[in-house]
This record gives structure tokens, C-alpha cells and sequence, in this order.
């Protein structure tokens, strides 16, 4: 499958799932102070909102909000984030955050925060086109909402 990604009817799904997306609108709301708060409103434990907290959303969530934290390995070369940075660019891609470690054994950690929004690249779609970027040694979607 070439996807990670699937749409599937809640009907068929446990329903600690759709209890995750209550507690974090619990959160996002300010109807709960905290997410073992929140947890308990939803019926859930803390460590399933943990669990799945980054990875269930609702078509909603999905059309208006498009934000990625991304992880990425880089080799210690010149010109190697310049490069990250110029595709995303082209992408239509805008970055709200970044950092950048000092560089070891010839590789640097680079994490981001991604504004998607503009863009009409899928989650696949964006860490394709960053591992085709001959630098990137490794390249891994965080979180996505």
C-alpha cells in the first residue's frame, strides 16, 4: 500500500478513538485544565489520549488545520538545510518553526513545524519529496494535524 493513510467509517472503529478526538477538543477548548482532566471527561485512559492523540482527526480537522512536525537527519554539508529549505519552498510550504542540533559524527537533527496549508501535497507526498533531497538521511513525520 503506498499510503499510511486511510478513510475509514467510525462504525467499524473502537470507540476510544472518537473518545481521543473528545478529549483533545476538551483541551482545545479549555472545557478541561489538563490532559488527565480531559481524559476523564472523554471516558478514556491518559495513555490511550497519548497513544492516539496524532494520529486520529476528523475531516474538519483535516480541510482546515494543515500543520506536520518533522524530524529529519541531515548530512553535515554545506548547503544541506538550504536545500530542505529551498523544496519546501517550491512546495508552497511555509515553516513556523526550526531547529537544528550542533552536527555529530557528520549528521545534524533537524525538527520543524510545517504550515501546509498553501500546499497540496499529501503527508506521503511531503516525505517523498524530502527523501529525494540527497542530503536527507532520514526523514520522519512527528505529528500532523
Amino acid at each position: 500500500m503506498a499510503s499510511d493513510y486511510l478513510i475509514v467509517s467510525k462504525r467499524i472503529l473502537p470507540d476510544y478513538l472518537e473518545q481521543v478526538i473528545k478529549a483533545r477538543d476538551y483541551l482545545s477548548q479549555r472545557q478541561a485544565s489538563s490532559v488527565t482532566e480531559a481524559a476523564k471527561m472523554a471516558g478514556i485512559s491518559r495513555s490511550t489520549f497519548y497513544k492516539y492523540k496524532d494520529f486520529v482527526y476528523t475531516p474538519d480537522e483535516t480541510r482546515y488545520q494543515r500543520r506536520a512536525n518533522m524530524s529529519l537527519v541531515l548530512s553535515h554539508e554545506t548547503g544541506s538545510l538550504s536545500a530542505v529549505l529551498t523544496a519546501l519552498s517550491k512546495a508552497g510550504i511555509s515553516i513556523i518553526t526550526i531547529s537544528q542540533s550542533i552536527p555529530l559524527a557528520h549528521t545534524a537533527s533537524v525538527t520543524m513545524s510545517l504550515d501546509l496549508t498553501a500546499s497540496r501535497l499529501t503527508a506521503d507526498e511531503l516525505i517523498l519529496l524530502l527523501k529525494k533531497i540527497p542530503q536527507a538521511i532520514s526523514v520522519h513525520l512527528d505529528a500532523m494535524e
